[in-house]
């Protein structure tokens, strides 16, 4: 690892300008680029290798691609926009007149000056993406299409960054590297995920392992799952990114599991920050949480987001760029994903020592001298919650869904009776 200072804008922009897709080098120059910031251990799993009802595709790569117009210039340059290339489109160099070339473009109509992106994995194609309005600029005659790209048996990438706790279980963070220059969807959870796991690099004695997982979107995550099948049963909680970074509210789509530990951590954690968010039940549809929370699977995995993919205008489109994100919305991811990591570290049973009737708290400087007084270092309130549900059967989390207070004062009084013996930690 080189330096530690992440500002998540500057990494977006490095990142920006490559082209990214399922395999390939793209994907390998952005793990180069993370590793600089965290210590990734980086996985290839090679073409053919069977993942669940999958199969790891082909690798793909590309060097250069344009259209030569009639006169000789060049248009949908891949060296000046990549989402000018379908991605995995196959090598190709044709001649052929403008109604045949047009069977090969996808344009944005109802956005005549974006470039959509367009993507076709798993069967044979070619095609560019052209703004509407170059489309229609184009005048009849013979054109070159040119896509210098290979398909080869090569592997699909991965990696990990890996910290790890004494509890025996996990808390799995993932978000995925497969989209080129796009800014939301989805450099701005990869720049989160990355500042996250850079944070828990410096952490000590942590009670869970934070394994914090790069992929590629679908394939990525089936072939993770796969690989990983003994892990599984370790996991208690984990968090899907995506699209992270535009100016809508934030957005807690709960796991397949509705109740789960990490449902209920990161709906406190953003209780706690005081933000107006919007809550989802889980529903099959969107990113990676189809895969983690798939029948077969179904770990304890929220996801958050900012506007939900295929909801803000900019969706797959040129106009994904930096204009469409903002460093105060991924401040407010991170900090929300902090808290969450907060709450999983310092939720614990706890049993009263002094079970029959309160302790007396007065003597153990816990209590107000003056009666009547609502002012006091640690809450009152709290410390009366967590007295009565120290019983070996609620956590933290179950207090304070019960009382309604905020997560942080529950641990600092079940801090502050715990430094004086009078309610002990339990392991479950």
């Amino acid at each position: 690892m080189g330096s530690t200072v992440i500002n998540q804008i500057d990494l977006i922009k490095e990142l920006f300008p490559i082209c990214r897709s399922i395999t390939g080098q793209g994907v390998r120059e952005t793990f180069d680029i993370l590793s600089k910031y965290i210590p990734l251990e980086v996985h290839e799993v090679p073409t053919g290798t069977k993942v669940f009802d999958w199969e790891v595709p082909e690798e793909w790569n590309i060097t250069d691609a344009y259209i030569e117009c009639p006169d000789g210039t060049k248009i949908a340059q891949f060296k000046e926009n990549n989402l000018h290339v379908m991605s995995y489109s196959e090598r190709v160099n044709t001649t052929l007149d403008l109604n045949e070339l047009k069977e090969h473009i996808h344009t944005l109509p109802d956005h005549p000056d974006w470039i959509p992106y367009r993507t076709m994995y798993y069967d044979r194609s070619w095609a560019f993406c052209l703004s509407q309005n170059v489309l229609d600029s184009l005048p009849e005659g013979k054109y070159r299409a040119v896509i210098d790209s290979e398909h080869i048996d090569g592997s699909l990438t991965y990696s990990e960054a890996v910290f790890p706790g004494t509890s025996g279980k996990e808390v799995l963070f993932s978000t995925y590297v497969c989209h080129p220059s796009m800014c939301n969807d989805n450099l701005s959870s990869v720049a989160v995920m990355t500042k996250l796991a850079n944070y828990m690099s410096k952490k000590k004695n942590l009670k869970h392992t934070y394994r914090f997982v790069f992929l590629p979107e679908t394939i990525g995550a089936i072939t993770w799952l796969s690989k990983n099948q003994k892990r599984l049963a370790k996991i208690c909680a984990g968090v899907n990114l995506t699209c992270t970074g535009n100016r809508g509210p934030l957005t807690f789509k709960k796991s397949r599991q509705e109740e789960s530990l990490s449902d209920h951590a990161m709906e406190r954690s953003l209780d706690d920050m005081g933000l107006d968010y919007n809550k989802t039940s889980f529903s099959p549809v969107g990113s990676d949480e189809r895969q983690y929370c798939s029948p077969g699977i179904n770990l304890p995995v929220v996801t958050l987001m900012r506007t939900p993919p295929g909801e803000f205008e900019e969706y797959h489109t040129s106009a994904d760029d930096l204009s469409a994100i903002s460093s105060e919305s991924l401040d407010e991811v991170y900090e929300a994903c902090l808290g969450y990591i907060e709450i999983l570290e310092k939720n614990y049973v706890y049993v009263n020592m002094y079970s029959k009737g309160e302790p007396q708290l007065g003597k153990r400087g816990l209590y107000r001298k003056v009666g009547g007084q609502r002012s006091n270092k640690v809450s009152q309130t709290a410390i009366k919650w967590v007295l009565n549900y120290s019983d070996g059967k609620h956590d933290l989390l179950d207090i304070s869904s019960k009382s309604g207070i905020r997560i942080r004062e529950l641990i600092e009084a079940a801090n502050a009776l715990e430094e004086r013996s009078i309610i002990m930690r339990i392991l479950k």
